[in-house]
């Protein structure tokens, strides 16, 4: 049985709580929390200057402010900890909270616990953030109230009052989200698992284990939805509490979701042509495997045929930006993983010019060296990254005695130059990091951005 949300406001009014970090989840949180009557301390490195209009409306409503560079430091003397996604449940000052006696827990989790809906939880190393888009175009096609949040779309715990028990929820959820989770959703699907976020967590099977809690909690109603073409979680079978469907592109799966002969199959039936597909690419193909098995038991084939062959995609996905000078930009600034950028790199049929490199997430690139050299032409790399990217490469290239230069860039702007004056008519020039924007962005979204703004302003 599902928790009463009246549960958490009686658990919540008049409870000394800490929230760990003033960003775009937990600002809304923050201001829920005050309304149902929490006393709020909020801490963050940011000064009350970089936090701008945020920070005076926080204090005119009450709210402690703890901010600086040893905010940390304070975080204690708390009866509930909400922390931000990122943050390690190990950390010093949550280890410390904890043995205080504080309750420590994220938004997600809260939201998990006590969402009156049917909940969809995706997560996996590539394709989240598709899959997640795909089945709530999917689930709104068939006529249900839909809301989509966890790592994208809006955070939903402060608007749980407004979802109602008929409604459906499509939550993509990161490792760091679901590393510390004690609950599970209905439906948990995991696209797929390569190493990822290894500067975050201590080692792979940390990063695994952190994956499984997507379902782990499940009871026997649980559905689990798994890759069987991926080793990692096709291993994962005989975890589940639930039920398990899986799909796959290489073998039929009879009670599962299959490619075979240009086509997309659920439960034997076909669904759509994958040459009818919008968005190319077998991992795309994947994707929508993915969201079938999830979707089958709420809405019909003809609702997933529609979305299938309509749905234009999620921006920084291989998006087409332009066609200048008969050479065609592609911006795939999501792609923050070897794994991920080899896929994309697949998709055009012909060797491209890749433009790779950014912060070091401590993940290899031999992998994408030894897999992804023949779907290369030229290779334009910057960032933090681009030394070990390019000897990775060179190892590739002096073995296979291949013919593809390397061509080092000191700026992004730099780069897309290099990549325009290394090009030819015809060409395809991807934006494919294979790593974080941190050495240079907040964000892969704002490196996606700026990427475009440099392409169209190309003359």
């Amino acid at each position: 049985m599902k928790k009463k949300f009246q549960e958490f406001k009686d658990f919540i009014k008049g409870k000394n709580t800490a929230v760990v970090g003033i960003g775009v989840s937990n600002i809304p949180l923050i201001r829920f929390l005050l309304e149902l009557g929490a006393k709020v301390s909020a801490f963050d490195k940011k000064t009350e200057e970089q936090l701008g209009e945020v920070a005076e409306e926080f204090k005119s409503k009450g709210v402690n402010l703890v901010l600086g560079e040893n905010y940390l430091d304070n975080l204690t003397g708390y009866e509930v900890v909400f922390k931000t996604p990122s943050m390690r449940i190990d950390s010093p000052c949550l280890v410390r909270a904890k043995a205080e006696g504080a309750y420590v827990t994220s938004e997600i989790e809260e939201f998990v616990r006590y969402c009156p809906a049917k909940m969809f939880g995706v997560t996996g190393s590539d394709g989240k953030t598709t899959t997640t888009s795909l089945m709530y175009n999917i689930l709104k096609q068939e006529g249900y109230k839909t809301w989509v949040g966890g790592n994208i779309g809006t955070p939903l715990f402060a608007q749980i009052e407004e979802i109602e028990e008929t409604d459906k929820v499509v939550l993509e959820l990161s490792s760091f989200q679901t590393m510390t989770m004690t609950v599970s959703p209905e439906v948990s699907v995991i696209t797929n698992l390569s190493p990822n976020h290894l500067d975050i967590h201590k080692d792979m099977e940390e990063y695994v284990d952190a994956k499984k809690n997507i379902f782990k909690y499940q009871d026997t109603n649980g559905i689990l939805i798994l890759n069987r073409d991926n080793e990692i979680t096709n291993s994962m079978v005989g975890e589940a509490m639930g039920l398990v469907f899986q799909f796959s592109t290489k073998e039929v799966i009879e009670d599962g979701a299959y490619y075979k002969d240009g086509a997309l199959y659920l439960m034997g039936q076909e669904v759509c042509k994958a040459e009818d597909i919008v968005i190319k690419g077998m991992h795309n193909v994947e994707n929508y495997l993915a969201a079938f098995c999830a979707l089958k038991d709420d809405v019909s084939i003809e609702s997933m045929r529609k979305v299938a062959t309509t749905f234009p995609g999620v921006e920084h996905r291989i998006e087409f930006v332009r066609d200048f000078e008969g050479v065609k930009y592609y911006n795939s600034s999501i792609a923050s993983s070897p794994s991920r950028t080899l896929a994309d790199i697949k998709v055009f049929g012909k060797p491209i010019i890749l433009i790779a490199g950014g912060y070091d997430k401590k993940i290899p690139f031999e992998p994408l060296a030894e897999e992804g050299y023949p779907y290369i032409k030229k290779l334009v790399l910057l960032g933090a990254t681009r030394e070990k990217i390019k000897a990775a490469f060179e190892k590739i290239i002096e073995e296979k005695n291949l013919n593809m230069p390397i061509i080092m860039a000191n700026s992004f702007e730099d780069a897309v130059e290099k990549a325009r004056t290394a090009s030819e008519d015809k060409d395809v020039v991807l934006l494919a990091p294979a790593c974080a924007s941190f050495d240079m962005f907040v964000n892969f979204e704002v490196r996606g951005n700026r990427f475009k703004e440099i392409v169209n302003e190309l003359k």
